[in-house]
Order: structure tokens, then C-alpha cells, then sequence
């Protein structure tokens, strides 16, 4: 009995050991392979093609920066963001870093670096629609109409504070924007600073009914769960990268600044 107890053991932690084994070499499977594979979605001014095509933006930036410490080259794999977490347990990619706020829900799924960012949900209203608004509260109303993005934590703050007003989905920004340029909606919930943005873009037409963000969410690159090495990599990047001002510069260039804005579609 003793002997059979001892063999089970054995076969146990032969099994768990592999486990570890094959996720702590993911690292290494990258570097040899020479190229990291990021999962990633178009979100102003994260993630955008320019007149010629080429992706460009804070998070392209970031990653590129990323792939270069490792001494690999980068795959981009864009992805729905309603998608995107599934596509990265398939194994589409190896990485996704897309402005992906870490939340709860999605830690049951997924595994997050440490912040590398701190985005805010922003609102923007459409002057003909919804004039004068001014509180979050004016948009929790049933005859409210309010545009947000599938998949995001834009359209989970919207459904938290706004819990009676009506909610419109759509895959991209673009698509919900379009909707309050037709005043098919009252308003727009997305992280900043896309409703800034478009409130300097359409000053004419929309507004920012409040001043700053009505939330605060730390962003993270997210693994697979047991993706330890390439995390433990990605953390102690993140913390130099924070040390030598990379990150504040590229945040600064792509939110504070509209000097990109010519290089855009």
C-alpha cells in the first residue's frame, strides 16, 4: 500500500512539474522563435493606422518597446475586442496589450502584469440631443440612448452608472460615434481621451458634460493564467520602463498632445 501511495505521488509530481515546466518556458519559446505575438484592438489614441497603413499609437509604442527589450521581433494580431480574451487562450497570440483595464471579471480568466498605465471613463453628449446635461445622474434615464464600445469596461461603467438608461453596443468606436454624429444617441462612454478628443473634433456639435473622468482603472498586459515567466519579465520591464520616463513620455506625446493627429487617418 505504502509503495503504491509513494508511485501515485510520484506520477503527481511528474505531472504538476511538466506543467510548471511547459508554462515557465514560454519565455524562451518566444525569444527562440524570434518574435512576439501581441493580440491588440484600434482604439484612439492606443492603438490607430496612419495614412500608409502601419499601426501607430501609445500601446504600439509600448509594445514595440517591449518586443525590442526581448531582442524579438513583433507580430501585431488585431483582434475584436469583444473576442480578444478567448483569441488569447486559443493561442492566437502571446500577449494582448491593448489598453486592457484589469478587472475581476477578467482575472478569473487571464493572469495581468503590474500597471504599466491608469486610464478614466469619459463621457461625450451630443449638443442637439442632450443639451445642458451637466451630472452623471441627468444619463441615468430610461429615454436616454448611450453608445459604448462591445467587450470594454466602457460598456461595464456605463451599465454600472447609468443603469436605466438605454445601451447601444457596437465593435468599434468609430461605429458608436458615427451614432451620436446622427443623433441616433444622447451620448458616448468611452475611455479617455476618445470623448475629449471628439469634443475638440466636434466642437460644434458635441460637449463634455463633466470635467474629468468619472472612474479610474489601472491597465495591465494580460497572459495566459500559469504565463509566469513572461510575466515576472513584463513586470520588471514595466518597473524599469517607469524608472527611465519611456512610459511618461509616449503617455504625454499620444494623450496630451494632438501632434500625431496629421500622421492619421
Amino acid at each position: 500500500m505504502r509503495i503504491f501511495i509513494v508511485t501515485i505521488l510520484s506520477m503527481l509530481l511528474m505531472i504538476t512539474g511538466c506543467g510548471k515546466k511547459e508554462q515557465g518556458n514560454h519565455l524562451d519559446e518566444i525569444k527562440n522563435r524570434g518574435v512576439l505575438r501581441v493580440g491588440m484592438s484600434t482604439f484612439v489614441p492606443w492603438a490607430m493606422n496612419d495614412k500608409e497603413g502601419n499601426l501607430v499609437g501609445f500601446e504600439i509604442d509600448v509594445a514595440k518597446e517591449f518586443a525590442k527589450s526581448m531582442g524579438v521581433e513583433i507580430e501585431f494580431v488585431p483582434t475584436k475586442w469583444s473576442g480578444i480574451i478567448p483569441a488569447l487562450l486559443t493561442g492566437k497570440f502571446d500577449v494582448i496589450i491593448g489598453g486592457m483595464g484589469i478587472t475581476e471579471e477578467r482575472l478569473k480568466k487571464v493572469d495581468f502584469s503590474d500597471p504599466y498605465d491608469y486610464s478614466g471613463m469619459s463621457i461625450v453628449a451630443s449638443k442637439a440631443k442632450a443639451p445642458n446635461l451637466k451630472k452623471l445622474s441627468d444619463f441615468d434615464n430610461s429615454k436616454i440612448l448611450i453608445a459604448a464600445r462591445l467587450g470594454t469596461t466602457a460598456a461595464e461603467a456605463a451599465k454600472k452608472y447609468f443603469p436605466n438608461a438605454q445601451l447601444k453596443l457596437f465593435d468599434d468606436e468609430a461605429q458608436a460615434v458615427q451614432e451620436l454624429l446622427t443623433d441616433r444617441v444622447h451620448a458616448v462612454v468611452a475611455s479617455a481621451p476618445l470623448p475629449e478628443f471628439q469634443a475638440i473634433k466636434y466642437s460644434d456639435r458635441f460637449y463634455l458634460p463633466l470635467e474629468d473622468t468619472f472612474s479610474n482603472e489601472p491597465i495591465g498586459f494580460a497572459f495566459r493564467k500559469g504565463d509566469d515567466s513572461l510575466k515576472e519579465y513584463c513586470n520588471e520591464w514595466i518597473k524599469k520602463k517607469y524608472g527611465d520616463g519611456f512610459l511618461k513620455g509616449r503617455k504625454n506625446y499620444w494623450f496630451r498632445t494632438r501632434d500625431w493627429e496629421s500622421r492619421v487617418e
